[in-house]
């Protein structure tokens, strides 16, 4: 059974020093590492309702925003009602993700980005990526968070710095 332990960089050499003191033979043992090295991120966060969009250099947020956009969610309703919503909610999610669109062509640079960190809903991620303007953006190293909630400035915080953490992989052995 292995599992995924995120490490601040800045912690990773004492934590690593502490991890093989401990565990000199085993039962865990670390398996896999990975980290994303780039200094200038992208982030885009996008969920039904909300979505946050940064330029990271290192640590720190050089331009950002973070909104809100009402996307109905499902009824109960049959028939034409039915229908209508489901139009209605579709239109709510195009405007949102156009909104994203140009938000990330006003706020993530051209060129200096050598890094892309989404999060949210998969479908909305990948509608805002399908733009030919964010071609740049879709080849660049990924890190990609679905497990977020809402797209907010605390959820911004904390993506970012688990975008940055070093990723271990550890075996707990048998």
């Amino acid at each position: 059974m292995s599992r995924l332990v995120e490490v601040a960089p800045e912690r990773y050499a004492a934590w690593r020093e502490r991890f093989d003191a401990s565990n000199p033979d085993g039962p865990q043992r670390v398996v896999g590492i990975s980290r994303l090295e780039d200094r200038h991120l992208a982030v885009v966060l996008i969920r039904r309702g909300g979505y946050a969009v940064a330029h990271v250099d290192g640590s720190a947020l050089v331009t950002h925003k973070v909104g809100t956009r009402h996307v109905q969610s499902r009824t109960a309703a049959g028939g034409w009602s039915q229908q209508r919503f489901a139009r209605r909610r579709g239109n709510q999610a195009d405007e949102l993700v156009r909104a994203v669109v140009e938000h990330t062509l006003r706020i993530v640079p051209d060129g200096i980005p050598t890094a892309l960190v989404v999060g949210g809903d998969k479908t909305l991620v990948r509608e805002v990526l399908d733009d030919p303007r964010l071609a740049r953006l879709r080849e660049l190293p990924r890190r990609e968070f679905h497990d977020i909630g809402d797209p907010r400035r605390a959820v911004l915080d904390t993506v970012v710095q688990r975008a940055r953490a070093v990723e271990v992989r550890i075996d707990d052995g048998p």
